[in-house]
């Protein structure tokens, strides 16, 4: 049977719990025309890019799916007439991926370490040139020294 992948988003008032209800719609429609689906994720409530049918926002689900056309049709027909989902699409695959698609891991969690150990030398970098900076004020003032500005210089004159 041909491989596919599907992805739909529906709307953001419904609750995960409703949206979970919606999957299993779908799934059900698939194994009873013959399918079954190999995955399915949730990636979450995401911002869209732009407006979709007055929702900034949208519940994304993923399908892998082993499934014959006619499934895959009835699927869409649903998607298509049900009033909770904004989009659907659906593309043909040479190959189910193993692991978990990309999506699945937020935004943050790719980076993290990354970034921590930037930080870090930042942080290192910044404590060293402000003990530089406070030895070569201490040889210069006591610290009691109030500097002049050019304010105070203009109201004196």
């Amino acid at each position: 049977m041909p491989l596919y992948e599907s992805v739909f988003i529906a709307r953001q008032d419904i609750s995960a719990g409703q949206v979970d209800t919606l999957a299993d719609e779908m799934e059900k429609i698939i194994s009873d025309n013959g399918g079954s689906v190999a995955r399915r994720e949730y990636w979450g409530l995401r911002t869209l890019a732009y407006r979709m049918k007055k929702n900034r926002k949208g519940h994304y689900i993923l399908f892998n799916l082993d499934a014959p056309s006619e499934a895959i049709q009835e699927m869409e027909r649903n998607l298509r007439l049900h009033e909770d989902v904004l989009r659907y699409m659906t593309m043909r695959l040479e190959a189910l991926r193993a692991e978990a698609s990309p999506m699945v891991y937020g935004k943050g969690d790719r980076d993290r370490a990354e970034r921590r150990s930037h930080d870090e030398d930042e942080a290192g970098n910044e404590d060293i040139a402000v003990e530089a900076v406070t030895a070569e004020a201490g040889n210069e003032t006591t610290g009691d020294e109030v500097p002049e500005t050019a304010y105070e210089k203009e109201t004196e004159e």
